[in-house]
């Protein structure tokens, strides 16, 4: 199982609910997708560097 999986499970409808409220009243609504899209490419990123991917040998191959 991974983390996450555990992590919703422990948590309850109410919850999930009062971080999501939490989050939009930190950050409104038009930063996060702005938020995500940073988060995505953090996670793609590390995902290539775990992978031992280069991103240099890659754009010199193209």
């Amino acid at each position: 199982m991974t983390t996450l999986t555990i992590l919703l499970g422990m948590l309850g409808t109410g919850e999930i609910i009062a971080i999501v409220v939490v989050v939009l009243l930190l950050f409104g609504g038009k930063k996060i997708p702005e938020l995500m899209k940073g988060l995505g490419k953090g996670m793609k990123e590390f995902k290539d560097a775990s992978k031992g991917v280069d991103t240099e040998n890659k754009e010199e191959h193209k």
